[in-house]
C-alpha cells in the first residue's frame, strides 16, 4: 500500500502564517476597519442623529464581519469558524439579553446601595447614537481582541495566557478615556476583559460576544444615561443622578468603574470560563502539544 505524502509549506509561507505574524496584520487591518467605521457613524456624515446612523453603523459591521472571513480564508488560510450564519440569531439573542441584564442587574445594585437615583423619564434622547455607539464597539473591538489578539496569542500560548493578557490589554487600552483611572482599567480588565474573553471561550464563536459587548454599551449608556467608558453622560431613556463614593459610582468614569460592577460582571465571566473548562475546550501552549 503506498503512503500519500502531505508537502509541507515553504519557510516564508510558514513565517508569514506563524499567529505573531497574523496577529500583527489582522490588529493593523482591523484598527484601520474601525476607525472606517466610526467615521461613517460618527458626527461628520449627514445622517448623524438620524436613523441613518445606525444603519450606516450596521452595514460597516456587516461589512467588517465579511472582512473577517475574507483575511480567515485569504491571509490565515482556513475556514471562517467565528461567523456561522446558522447560530447567529440564537447567539445574538442571548448576548443581548445577556448584557442588558448584567448591567440592569448592576444598577439594581447600585441603586440599593444609594449610589443612583432616578429622577424620570427623557424619552427617545440620543436613541440613534446610542445604537451606533453599540454596534461599531461591539462589533469591531471583539473582533480586534477576541477574534485576533486572543486567537492569536492563544494558538501561541494557551487559553489561559490569551485570556489574561487580552484582558490586561482591554484594560490598559481604555486609561486614556476621559475620567479614567488606573482603577477604572483595571475594572475593564476583569469585568469586560474576562467576561467577553470566556464569552468566546465558550462558543468559539463572536457571535455571542460582540451582543453582550454591545447590549452592555447599549443599556449603560441610553437606558440609564451614564457615562460609557468615561466621557460625558448620554442623553438617554432615563433621567439619573449618582452620587456617592467612587468605588459605588464609579466616579467620572461611570459605573464600569463601580466595584459593584467589577464583582457582578466578573463572577459571570468566571462562571462562563467554568463551563468553556467543563466543555473541555481549553487549549495548551504550542510547546505543549502533540504534533
Amino acid at each position: 500500500m503506498s503512503r500519500i505524502e502531505i508537502e509541507k509549506p515553504g519557510l516564508a509561507l510558514r513565517i508569514f502564517r506563524f499567529p505573531l505574524t497574523l496577529m500583527v496584520l489582522g490588529f493593523l487591518l482591523f484598527m484601520a476597519a474601525y476607525f472606517g467605521a466610526a467615521v461613517l457613524g460618527g458626527k461628520a456624515m449627514p445622517w448623524h442623529h438620524t436613523v441613518g446612523q445606525p444603519i450606516a453603523a450596521l452595514i460597516a459591521a456587516v461589512a467588517g464581519i465579511g472582512l473577517f472571513k475574507l483575511f480567515r480564508r485569504y491571509v490565515e488560510g482556513e475556514a471562517d469558524s467565528e461567523f456561522p450564519l446558522a447560530l447567529a440569531g440564537r447567539e445574538l439573542g442571548a448576548g443581548l439579553l445577556g448584557g442588558f441584564a448584567l448591567f440592569s442587574a448592576m444598577t439594581a445594585v447600585v441603586w440599593a446601595l444609594g449610589g443612583i437615583s432616578f429622577e424620570g423619564l427623557r424619552g427617545q434622547g440620543a436613541l440613534w447614537s446610542m445604537l451606533t455607539m453599540a454596534i461599531v464597539s461591539g462589533t469591531f473591538e471583539e473582533i480586534l481582541f477576541r477574534g485576533v489578539l486572543f486567537r492569536q496569542v492563544e494558538a501561541m500560548l494557551g487559553s489561559w495566557a490569551a485570556l489574561a493578557l487580552t484582558s490586561a490589554f482591554f484594560g490598559v487600552v481604555h486609561i486614556d478615556n476621559p475620567g479614567a483611572t488606573w482603577f477604572s482599567s483595571f475594572a475593564i480588565a476583569m469585568e469586560a476583559g474576562i467576561l467577553l474573553g470566556a464569552a468566546y471561550m465558550l462558543t468559539r464563536r463572536l457571535w455571542l460576544p460582540i451582543a453582550i459587548h454591545a447590549a452592555w454599551n447599549f443599556t449603560q449608556g441610553w437606558v440609564f444615561s451614564v457615562p460609557v467608558s468615561g466621557g460625558e453622560a448620554p442623553q438617554g431613556l432615563l433621567i439619573t443622578t449618582r452620587a456617592g463614593p467612587e468605588w459605588l459610582t464609579g466616579g467620572a468614569f461611570g459605573l464600569e468603574a463601580s466595584v459593584v460592577a467589577m464583582v457582578v460582571a466578573t463572577a459571570a465571566g468566571l462562571l462562563m470560563a467554568w463551563q468553556a473548562v467543563r466543555s473541555g475546550d481549553v487549549r495548551s501552549a504550542m510547546w505543549n502539544r502533540q504534533s
